[in-house]
């Protein structure tokens, strides 16, 4: 838990063009502009440094890449420090020639990477061809001690995983953050929109109340087509709740912006004690878990 009782949390809800380097620059004026309206904790989207480039398979895409530490951590490890800020930061890791991955960097408050995660869960659906280009991580579920609270990070699909953020918060987490980039396909739009974004919330929403911990989902928005035809529409709607399920703060479905609240750490406690859902595991149970289908 935080040394102070009280921690602002920023999200930095972003459009990301092609660019790698504007898209870098817009990204660290706004982690300024929290750092201003005094967040201690900045996440940025999933993939940050460019547009949503799995939309299709292309060889010429793993150019993205860069390694860890690399050019990007360390400029936004001098903004970390110069603004006394954490920060989480999603990369197209390059490890070696052939091994690339989806993963989210944590930067402590005095700009040193403090540690990882590598996206668990990788998505093959349509618009969304990350095993073309992500190896599923290897690093496990992990949580990290900051002096501005315990944080665990998971990324986009994960988020559909009630065991990702389940070993998280076993790992000590208190806020669950999800770098993502989710949004429509414009042709089901009409159709399957207000189902998808209420899914989507409300799985999070979940997480938070089964774990008794904060949850922040930090999106992009803009449509996004970078190789023609319907592109993908970003929903934005970045949003942070409270151990309850409860939220406290939501971005627009289209605009850039800082979606920002105050977590009270004691929230945390609390819940935890009124509704005692890990007290109650039935650990001696789950034997069938690690399993990918029971058979009778």
């Amino acid at each position: 838990m935080a040394n102070d009782s009280k921690t602002r949390v920023a999200l930095v809800q972003m459009r990301c063009g092609p660019e790698p380097d504007a898209n870098l620059a817009r990204a660290i004026g706004s982690i300024e502009r929290a750092a201003g309206d005094r967040a201690q904790i900045a996440c940025l989207p999933e993939l940050f440094r460019s547009e949503y480039f799995c939309q299709s398979e292309n060889h010429d895409n793993f150019a993205l890449a860069e390694p860890i530490p690399g050019p990007t951590t360390e400029a936004l490890g001098k903004i970390a420090r110069e603004h006394a800020i954490v920060i989480i930061a999603s990369l197209f890791e390059k490890r070696t020639a052939g091994v690339y991955h989806n993963t989210a960097v944590i930067i402590d408050a005095k700009g040193k990477i403090l540690g990882k995660y590598r996206k668990m869960h990788v998505p093959d659906d349509p618009g969304y061809y990350e095993k073309f280009y992500f190896t599923p991580g290897d690093l496990g579920f992990q949580s990290w001690k900051t002096d501005r609270g315990n944080l665990g990070v998971c990324v986009c699909w994960d988020q559909w995983y009630p065991e990702a953020a389940r070993l998280t918060a076993l790992r000590g987490a208190e806020i669950l953050f999800y770098p993502t980039a989710i949004g429509w396909h414009p042709r089901e739009k009409k159709r399957f929109g207000a189902a998808q974004f209420s899914a989507w919330q409300t799985m999070m929403r979940s997480h938070a109340i089964a774990n008794g911990c904060f949850v922040a989902a930090a999106n992009r928005v803009g449509h996004e087509a970078p190789v023609g035809g319907d592109g993908i529409e970003f929903w934005g709607q970045s949003f942070i709740c409270a151990p309850s399920g409860e939220i406290i703060a939501q971005g627009s479905i289209g605009g850039e912006e800082i979606v920002a609240a105050d977590i009270d750490w004691r929230r945390v406690d609390e819940h935890r004690t009124h509704w005692p859902f890990l007290r109650d595991r039935r650990v001696d149970a789950y034997a069938g878990i690690q399993q990918r289908l029971i058979d009778d």
